[in-house]
């Protein structure tokens, strides 16, 4: 099979703005290692390899620890989350899986138990986001690892 299009190369301007909004939301207010948690969960619901592996080594980075990525899959029967990481990552798995369904007021309840309005919005701009890199890099089919050296993951050290 031949190798699909960079869509980096062919739309940089689009790329560079998806860019500063990643940036907007790492300065918004919620936290890393929740961002993090949610980029992770995310990206494995929509099987993106190339976005599972980015988000995983980000987290190592940023000291997350190594049981609890693990656990991200199995996040409501796990004990290593807070309340506030479990509405976090429920909100983001309805927001992925929209479709058909919407996202329930129980669950915009629970979320909103723990996040402020502005919070809440924030995190939805993230979970959109990271739903749009998982989009592209499915698409086009970029390999995991490929951008460590650009995008500075070679520090994790999960080579």
């Amino acid at each position: 099979m031949s190798q699909r299009l960079s869509s980096t190369k062919q739309s940089p301007q689009l790329t560079r703005k998806l860019f500063e909004l990643g940036q907007m939301i790492k300065e918004s207010g919620v936290e890393e290692s929740l961002l993090d948690l949610v980029n992770i969960r995310v990206s494995l619901i929509n099987g993106c390899a190339f976005c599972t592996d980015m988000h995983v080594k980000e987290a190592k980075i940023h000291g997350e620890r190594e049981l609890r990525v693990y656990h991200v899959p199995i996040w409501r029967e796990s004990p290593l989350f807070t309340p506030r990481e479990r509405a976090a990552l429920e909100w983001a798995e309805a927001v992925t899986q929209i479709a058909g369904h919407g996202v329930s007021d129980d669950i915009y309840a629970r979320a909103r138990d723990q996040f402020s309005e502005k919070e809440l919005s924030d995190l939805t701009f993230a979970v959109a986001a990271v739903n749009l890199w998982n989009r592209l890099n499915v698409s086009f089919q970029n390999p995991p690892g490929s951008a460590d050296a650009l995008l500075g993951l070679t520090k994790a050290g999960l080579s």
